[in-house]
């Protein structure tokens, strides 16, 4: 396993804007970091609930239909890449919705959230299952992934107006660093290299 790029995935995915990190750093600058803790809570929670139903669903896939890994590391891939374009032309921060957050808001919006579905249900196969094939080792994945996934939105939460005003003011060359790296990864686990 190219541990390297696994990180990088988890940690782009996780920690660029999408729509749960927009919400929590609208909500941190409007309520404050403490209030929208509830909301983390709950996106972090339904986050390791897709990551886990992710790992039961790909190992029993895998069980299955020995080579659906090869097919699901290249959806994966191209997944990637479409998340490097969106990334590329991610627009300003600045277009966030106003609105209070609370723990189940953030349970049930993690289970609507595109990014996170998608990313939760390619990244276990695209990282963990060509290499790790115990129940074991896919839960403590899930659980690695999940505690990304909390520091990202915690991030969201406590730096919000700091990083509003840095996405602000380099949004462009950030995204250009960030889709940059989603390529990397996306090469990296298609297996073309």
């Amino acid at each position: 396993m190219n541990f390297t790029s696994f990180l990088i995935y988890c940690i782009v995915v996780t920690f660029t804007p999408g729509p749960s990190n927009i919400v929590i750093l609208s909500s941190s600058q409007q309520v404050g970091a403490k209030k929208t803790m509830k909301y983390v809570w709950g996106a972090t929670l339904a986050f390791g609930l897709l990551l886990a139903a992710s790992a039961f669903l790909n190992h029993v896939l895998a069980g299955i239909l020995p080579g659906i890994l090869r097919v699901m590391q290249i959806v994966g891939g191209l997944y990637m890449v479409y998340l490097a374009y969106q990334v590329y032309k991610m627009g300003s921060t600045e277009t966030a919705t106003k609105q209070v957050t609370g723990f189940w808001n953030g349970l049930i919006m993690q289970f609507l959230n595109p990014k996170v579905v998608l990313f939760t249900f390619t990244v276990i196969p695209s990282y963990v299952l060509p290499y790790c094939d115990s129940s074991l080792s896919s839960l403590l994945f899930v659980l690695l992934i999940t505690l990304i996934g909390f520091l990202a939105y915690s991030s969201w939460a406590v730096f919000g107006s700091m990083f509003r005003t840095l996405l602000n003011r380099h949004q462009k060359v950030l995204s250009i660093l960030m889709a940059l790296f989603l390529l990397y990864s996306a090469i990296m686990v298609s297996g073309i290299i």
